[in-house]
């Protein structure tokens, strides 16, 4: 069944209005307040045209970096994302952030000028196909042809980009439609459409659980997404059931909760891959089976039933059979779920989530390791206890987003960012910029590597131009850690173009860019360095310097199922 709701919408009543104009007019009645972007000679009319508008637009140093704001302004603010570039090598630049919001699901809007319609296909100055190289990344995409056409397409791409699974949607405006004036500008009413199972479906589901007796629920990204973080811990306080998340789903049950078991996948806890791996059922909501979370994915879960809880049917059975596939919004779903299991008897798995407690607290991770350098993971663990609930990591990709993701504590799922499904280093500056303005009373943390902070550091310009009061915690091990350690590992010691000990002095960069700079270097700073990172009223950068052997525990190796895990005893027992 389908519940419909109206989407109201009328275009400027304004008399001839140039295609820029109205661009910038749409997106100031669409309620769209920040813009993330880079001039150019094809967009030149819409940057005309935002001067003296409601849009408070920030210059990002490189395309890239405006798209991966715009990504993480959209997971934070739950808007949707916009950013915007101009054709050619500014178009391109846009690529890999579209890539990164279309494999996380992140409803953003991307606006690229392009050359004129009468140049088109001569491959004149700065032209390039955009919409030919993005539509295997996109939702939708679109070329603009008549400036009357611009509120309905602006309209239709925002609600493609946040409607049912949400991503991004290309726009592309050649620079004669910019410049085009129209007085007749086409609107148009949009309907929602929230998607509810059939309630013989929830009753399958149900049944499913009430027959299991070793269930395990599965949270992925889809549950931040679809606004049903309360309906699944709902569930999870309704039933008792063993909990485990993706990474893209962290924080969707706090950090420490009862029966919670952490991170499952490639370097997830022992006690949630084991669980899972033991199960009889997993009632999986919002995930999609990535390879990270599953490892051998025949030998994944070996004796569980599925129940999948997802709004893009292509998820349902696409890497595993389903018992139960309830198709939909999980929000509407998981909340009928939750009032049939509420008005019947107890869920009993007591004696199976007791198991995993333990096994959970036997398993639970040391701060104390031996000696006095930097040992990243506690230094993660007190930085996000000493920032309290209003703590936002914007985190980069590498050892470091591992370590993250292991020892943070987070109290919701917006607190948790970083790029999933792509993986794309140099997300994290920019990411960091998004959070904040998505957010400003939040203790917002870039937590960036020497390798990844390097790839979009002239965000540091944006940071200092606008003063953004963010924390940037930088982890240096001289090293590509995440390659290193895979090479110490399985490829024979042979560490080939992983050494970055020639990186520059990152204080005097920073400092070079208008930001406050300190250095950690040895254990008795670490707790002091902290406070005066998030003491800061303004940006801040803190240099700390760890151990380039220093590897991430547990870990599944290729090839294998995650009860197969190495860890740090073991693994270097064997070297």
């Amino acid at each position: 069944m389908t519940q419909m709701t109206a989407v109201a919408f009328k275009p400027s009543a304004e008399a001839a209005q140039s295609g820029a104009r109205l661009l910038v007019s749409t997106l100031e009645q669409l309620g769209v307040e920040v813009v993330f972007g880079y001039p150019g000679g094809a967009i030149m009319p819409i940057y005309d045209a935002l001067a003296g508008s409601k849009l408070q637009h920030y210059l990002c140093r490189h395309e890239q970096g405006a798209a991966f704001a715009a990504d993480s302004y959209a997971r934070v603010s739950g808007k949707v994302g916009v950013c915007m570039a101009t054709s050619g090598p500014g178009a391109t630049n846009l690529v890999t952030g579209i890539a990164n919001a279309m494999l996380d699901s992140v409803p953003m809007v991307c606006i690229t000028g392009n050359v004129a319609q009468g140049v088109m296909g001569t491959d004149s100055f700065q032209e390039v196909d955009i919409l030919g190289v993005t539509l295997p990344l996109v939702k939708h995409s679109y070329l603009v042809r008549q400036a009357a056409d611009i509120p309905a397409i602006i309209q239709e791409a925002f609600h493609i980009a946040r409607s049912g699974r949400p991503g991004p949607v290309l726009i592309d405006l050649p620079k004669d439609v910019q410049f085009e004036l129209t007085s007749e500008p086409r609107g148009l009413h949009l309907p929602n459409e929230i998607a509810v199972a059939e309630p013989s479906v929830i009753a399958e589901a149900e049944a499913a659980i009430r027959a299991s007796r070793r269930p395990v629920l599965y949270v992925g990204g889809g549950a931040k997404i679809s606004g049903a973080v309360e309906a699944v811990r709902e569930f999870a306080a309704l039933t008792g059931i063993p909990q485990v998340s993706t990474l893209n789903a962290l924080g969707s049950i706090p950090t420490g909760q009862d029966n919670y078991l952490g991170m499952l996948g490639m370097h997830g806890t022992p006690a949630a891959n084991e669980a899972v791996q033991g199960s009889d059922l997993l009632i999986v909501v919002g995930a999609r089976f990535d390879d990270r979370a599953t490892g051998k994915l025949a030998e994944f879960a070996p004796e569980a039933g599925v129940i999948h809880f997802d709004i893009d049917p292509s998820e349902i059975g696409k890497l595993r059979s389903v018992a139960v596939g309830v198709v939909g919004d999980l929000k509407p779903n998981l909340e009928a779920l939750n009032r049939r299991l509420a008005d019947g008897p107890a869920i009993e798995v007591s004696a199976w989530a007791d198991q995993w407690r333990a096994r959970s607290a036997e398993t639970e991770v040391r701060y104390d390791a031996p000696g006095d350098k930097v040992y990243a993971p506690a230094l993660l663990n007190e930085l996000s206890r000493l920032a309290g609930p209003s703590f936002i990591a914007a985190c980069d990709v590498g050892q470091h987003q591992m370590w993250v993701a292991q020892h943070c504590e987070f109290s919701r799922p917006e607190a948790h960012i970083t790029s999933g499904g792509l993986g794309s280093m140099g997300f994290g500056l920019p990411a960091g910029i998004g959070a904040k303005l998505a957010e400003p009373d939040a203790v917002v943390v870039t937590i960036t590597g020497d390798g990844g902070v390097m790839m979009n550091i002239q965000e540091l310009a944006t940071v200092n131009r606008f003063n953004i009061p963010l924390k940037i915690l930088l982890l240096d091990n001289s090293r590509l850690g995440m390659v290193r350690q895979w090479q110490e590992f399985f490829f024979e010691r042979n560490f080939s173009e992983v050494d970055l000990s020639d990186n520059p002095d990152f204080v005097k960069v920073a400092e070079a860019f208008g930001i406050e700079a300190f250095r950690i270097e040895r254990r008795d700073q670490v707790t002091a360095g902290l406070e005066r990172l998030l003491a800061a009223e303004g940006p801040i950068l803190a240099h700390v310097i760890i151990d380039p052997a220093e590897n991430v525990w547990p870990l599944v190796p290729p090839g294998k199922n995650n009860a197969q895990m190495m860890h740090a005893a073991t693994a270097e027992g064997e070297l």
